[in-house]
């Protein structure tokens, strides 16, 4: 295998740092919002899930790119994010089932990362003062431009991210092929399963049909009335990129779902059914990004170990309890990380329960999504 001439690029974020290191993936220049995630392992499945787009992802593990990249392990059907920030990409993986290395991946998708910078000191920065507009570029040039040019992105708080990366047509989950088609599959289903497409991981859809389900995948725009028409057992509202309260499509359609059909948000799926009730969300400093987040039930206390990725958390004091209660919290911050109000059919949780990258401690909240849709409202 050939290693590709290294060639210069710098990071230069907003608050005026530039880190100088070695140019990886393709491009000359990419713009974002700069965050970090602290997972060991599944940089895989960081790269293929659709919530991060519009940001450069940072590693915390120094060594990415070890264990190759496989269409086994993809989460969508591309990368999704800006750009991509190591310490070390490594140019020659191990593993059985590796069929392109770190590079090439990155290559396929027009992709520009940056290595061998001191990512210890980014995640630092990050931390103490919060998430940052940066770029990733190869050109020559001043590099006090290139910070300028930081500062004029526009924020992430604001930004309607879905429409860039939600299905444009519905499709099935085949669970024997283990991916999406366009025709309906034979076989006999327990329940009919309709997931609202905000970013969605593909293995939300496998956790969904391990258990016996039609699944069905739904544009993000698709509106209540028609998917109410599909007589669906459940809803699911997935995971996704940017803002929530711009997508206003999608809250007023969960509005109108509420009370006629069993709901479980994922990610921004429980943001937006927060915005849905009328609590609204709110920009996290730097938000939560790994596979060892910690959640606790506020109903008898039992702690969870969770895979997250939100840059956006729910108003916890403008939640109506009428409407709905805070059911699980972040111990890190008491950010909440779940709502539920099983009398109107539905609840959320703000963490991965399909845990890729991360933990399994929350995989039985899909089978209490399906006690729910058993149940129905």
């Amino acid at each position: 295998m050939k290693k590709s001439k290294e060639k210069q690029a710098y990071l230069a974020l907003e608050d005026g740092t530039v880190y100088s290191g070695r140019a990886i993936g393709k491009g000359r220049k990419t713009t974002g919002e700069v965050v970090f995630n602290t997972s060991l392992t599944g940089y895989q499945e960081v790269l293929t899930d659709p919530s991060y787009a519009g940001q450069i992802v940072c590693m915390t593990y120094p060594l990415i790119g070890n264990y190759g990249l496989n269409p086994q392990d993809m989460e969508s059907r591309k990368i999704h994010l800006s750009g991509f920030i190591v310490k070390e990409a490594c140019p020659y993986p191990s593993n059985w089932q590796s069929k392109n290395t770190l590079q090439e991946e990155l290559e396929k998708w027009d992709i520009l990362g940056i290595a061998g910078i001191d990512t210890r000191s980014l995640v630092k920065r990050l931390r103490v003062g919060g998430v940052l507009r940066g770029i990733v570029t190869t050109e020559e040039g001043d590099l006090a431009s290139f910070v300028e040019e930081a500062r004029a992105l526009p924020l992430m708080a604001g930004q309607e991210l879905v429409s860039q990366v939600t299905t444009p047509e519905s499709y099935f989950w085949d669970l024997e092929r283990d991916s999406p088609i366009s025709e309906r599959p034979t076989g006999d289903f327990k329940r009919h399963i309709v997931v609202y497409d905000y970013g969605v991981k593909f293995n939300i859809l496998r956790s969904l049909a391990r258990r016996g389900n039609l699944v069905e995948v739904v544009p993000a725009q698709t509106t209540a009335e028609e998917t109410l028409s599909k007589k669906p057992t459940g809803v699911m509202l997935s995971n996704g990129p940017g803002d929530p309260e711009p997508v206003s499509y999608a809250i007023d359609a969960i509005g109108e779902l509420i009370g006629n059909v069993p709901i479980f948000g994922i990610c921004l799926g429980h943001q937006l059914l927060g915005c849905a009730i009328g609590a609204g969300t709110y920009k996290l400093k730097f938000g939560h990004r790994g596979g060892n987040q910690p959640v606790q039930e506020t109903k008898g206390g039992r702690v969870y170990i969770t895979s997250q990725n939100h840059g956006f958390a729910v108003n916890g004091d403008k939640v109506d309890k009428d409407k709905a209660k805070v059911s699980l919290i972040n111990l890190n911050d008491n950010t909440v990380e779940g709502l539920e109000n099983f009398e109107a059919g539905w609840f959320s949780a703000q963490y991965h329960p399909e845990a890729c990258p991360g933990p399994h401690d929350a995989e039985p909240l899909f089978d209490r999504f399906m006690e729910l849709a058993d149940r129905g409202v």
